[in-house]
């Protein structure tokens, strides 16, 4: 029996291999190198058919998070200063502005900390779901050629 060495094709099958994997595939039934190509392909393509597509890099949290943290910030100084509108009132204009831009600023680096934090527990994720998608699209491929009569080793 022959064996055929079959290298993964990482760009054209990402969710089907890990980048530096390859397989050794052993035909059980007198394949000819044609029909073995033809069921390496059919079975790759059916593999990363079962895998859910990659989701793209999340970016931009932490700034994301300042920008809505300075927006509440600015809104609850705003808040505060009509609660106690009385004084607040009496207070000169330019103080009251940089009351508001100290309580953006304040909540701006807390929602970059929130943002930079949910970034990470996304990618962390994503991650996790690329691995589980790969071993299940591995597991297909493997299923895939037994059926058609192969023997798949890495």
């Amino acid at each position: 029996m022959k064996k055929f060495f079959v290298p993964c094709i990482a760009a054209l099958f990402p969710m089907v291999c890990l980048p530096a994997a390859a397989e050794t595939v052993t035909p059980l039934q007198g394949q000819s190198p044609e029909t073995i190509q033809q069921d390496i392909s059919a079975c790759q393509s059916q593999a990363g058919s079962t895998s859910s597509s990659t989701t793209s890099p999340q970016t931009g949290g932490r700034a994301r998070g300042a920008v809505a943290g300075a927006a509440a910030g600015a809104a609850a100084a705003e808040v505060r200063g009509r609660q106690h509108e009385e004084v607040y009132d009496r207070v000169d204009e330019d103080i009251q502005q940089e009351y508001r831009q100290n309580q953006a600023r304040e909540t701006a680096a807390a929602g970059a900390v929130v943002g930079g934090s949910r970034q990470r527990r996304d990618r962390r994720e994503d991650r996790r779901n690329a691995e589980q998608n790969s071993a299940a699209a591995s597991s297909a491929y493997t299923s895939c050629m037994q059926q058609r009569g192969y023997q798949v080793t890495p």
